[in-house]
């Protein structure tokens, strides 16, 4: 992962981390990346909504996606996308 990316990353973690607007439509970007079967896709209309700088990180670590094809826990993240799927998704066991 290069540098520019990780950085784009983790912004984008730390936005759905939080409670902003835009914090929904970036953790649905991320999951659908962890699992979009489970978690939902990621409606590209939804770049509309966020701002410039925002959409800029989608789109870098778009191309990050593209580029290693792995997932978010193999590139050591899996902690932090398991707490984006409890603050976002409905638990699968109730």
């Amino acid at each position: 992962m290069q540098a520019n990316e990780q950085a784009a990353l983790e912004r984008l973690i730390e936005i759905a981390d939080g409670n902003s607007g835009q914090a929904g439509y970036v953790a649905d970007f991320l999951l659908a990346w962890w699992n979009a079967e489970e978690c939902g896709g990621f409606d590209l209309t939804k770049l509309w909504a966020l701002d410039s700088a925002i959409a800029a990180d989608v789109v870098t670590v778009t191309g990050l996606i593209s580029r290693v094809h792995q997932y978010p826990d193999t590139l050591g993240y899996k902690s932090r996308f398991d707490q984006l799927i409890h603050a976002w998704r409905k638990p699968v066991f109730a």
